[in-house]
């Protein structure tokens, strides 16, 4: 990097050369260290392509895993009959509320269309099905959107990659 700096003359000067071997060696010099830099992105780039892999892999494995068990249907039927004082029903399965329960991080056994549904539940009624209170619902509802927001990161990360190498098929 000082060689390419200083100037051509002084340089030619130095070495007892001509300016235009000088130059050349100069233009050299500085290719040589585009093509490292280059190199050192392209190694940082896979990094990253390895590493959303794996988390694609560990997310998929999780949804595959957990998309294995049946589901109870979640369909409600109104009987026309209206309790107060009895806990809020939700649109949440007993899974669901079965893993929020259970789990120490539940937010990350649920797959993206539970976390959906955590989220677009009211959080009275969600801390009433689970006995809880609102505060502790509403930490809940914001792990998952957090979840929610870094899967959906992940994903669009992944295609950025995915889009990024498929531009650049051949490297130098």
């Amino acid at each position: 990097k000082v060689l390419i700096d200083v100037p051509c003359s002084d340089l030619a000067e130095e070495l007892a050369q001509s300016q235009t071997k000088v130059q050349v060696l100069q233009d050299t010099l500085q290719q040589v260290l585009d093509r490292r830099e280059e190199e050192r992105q392209s190694r940082q780039l896979l990094e990253l392509y390895l590493e959303a892999l794996k988390n694609e892999d560990s997310i998929l494995s999780k949804v595959a895993e957990y998309g294995t068990v049946p589901r109870k249907e979640m369909d409600v039927v109104d009987t026309g009959t209206s309790s107060t004082g009895t806990s809020a029903k939700t649109a949440l399965s007993d899974q669901i509320l079965a893993a929020l329960k259970e789990k120490p991080a539940p937010e990350l056994c649920l797959d993206s269309q539970d976390l959906e549904l955590v989220l677009k539940e009211d959080t009275q009624a969600l801390a009433s099905a689970l006995g809880w209170d609102k505060e502790k619902a509403e930490a809940l509802q914001q792990a998952c959107d957090q979840e929610l927001s870094k899967r959906l990161q992940q994903v669009q990360t992944l295609h950025s990659l995915r889009s990024t190498s498929k531009g650049k098929k051949t490297l130098p």
